[in-house]
C-alpha cells in the first residue's frame, strides 16, 4: 500500500498477526481493532488512542487487541491516551 503526498511515496507496512487474524491489524504505526485505530506504536511503548464507535469508548476485544499486541511486539502499554481530531 502507498499514500501519495506531494512528490513523494510513502510505503506503509501492514503486519496480520497470528490471533485475530480478520480484526486486528498494525499498518505503519497505527494498532487497528475493526477499522478502528485504537492504538499507536511509538518507539517500544503502545499508546491507546480515545475512540468512540456506536456510543462506546472501550470494550473487552479492544483490550484484548491491544494487550496482544503489545505482548508480541514486546511494547510497553502507556496509560496515557492520545487524541487526535476527526477531520
Amino acid at each position: 500500500t502507498y499514500i501519495y503526498r506531494a512528490t513523494f511515496a510513502i510505503k506503509l507496512y501492514t503486519m496480520r498477526l497470528e490471533r485475530y487474524k480478520m480484526n486486528l491489524k498494525v499498518i505503519g504505526n497505527n494498532v487497528y481493532s475493526y477499522d478502528t485505530l485504537v492504538a499507536e506504536i511509538d518507539g517500544d511503548k503502545l499508546y491507546k488512542v480515545k475512540w468512540r464507535v456506536h456510543g462506546m469508548s472501550s470494550s473487552v476485544t479492544t483490550t484484548k487487541h491491544i494487550n496482544y499486541v503489545a505482548k508480541e511486539l514486546g511494547l510497553t502499554i502507556q496509560d496515557e491516551l492520545k487524541e487526535y481530531e476527526t477531520l
